[in-house]
């Protein structure tokens, strides 16, 4: 199963990377590692009282709650900018394509990968922002793409 990266630092670590792979409209970076662990909350000791009273004892908090990072496994992210896909249902086809193109790769190496939009495609060519050739054009991209950085992570 492959996890999502989330936090804008992850992004930025991975981002700074350098690139593993490119076509002519998506770009594949990888980091070893893991995801950074979320803050901390505070202990109750430090805690600030509330103005309104104190808060009811009820189980225990969001904050508490969140599982640790595991210490190795696949985390992907997907960078769509507006500035290549204008309207939100291009980017959306975009993402899912991303995540359904790392699903069907067998071999990512544990890490954290992102795949980036890094050009347009022609609008002239794909009239629908959900067309089947958009998303038929932008699968076989992906998966080149990322077999491409899979071959070059295991030469490396």
């Amino acid at each position: 199963m492959i996890g999502r990266i989330v936090r804008s630092i992850d992004f930025e670590r991975v981002l700074g990377a350098p690139t593993q792979a490119r076509s002519s409209h998506f770009a594949v970076h990888h980091l070893a590692g893991v995801p950074s662990q979320p803050a901390r909350p505070l202990p109750a000791a430090d805690k600030r009282e509330l103005s309104t009273g104190a808060a009811p004892e009820a189980g225990i908090s969001v904050d508490d709650s969140s599982p640790p990072v595991p210490v190795s496994g696949v985390w992907l992210g997907a960078v769509v900018p507006k500035r290549h896909a204008r309207r939100a249902v291009t980017r959306s086809l975009l993402k899912r394509q991303i995540r359904a193109a790392a699903d069907r790769q067998e071999c990512l190496t544990s890490g954290l990968w992102v795949v980036r939009l890094r050009a347009p495609f022609d609008g002239a060519r794909f009239k629908s922002a959900a067309s089947n050739a958009l998303r038929d054009t932008a699968r076989d991209e992906l998966d080149a793409v990322l077999a491409a950085a899979v071959r070059r992570q295991a030469a490396a």
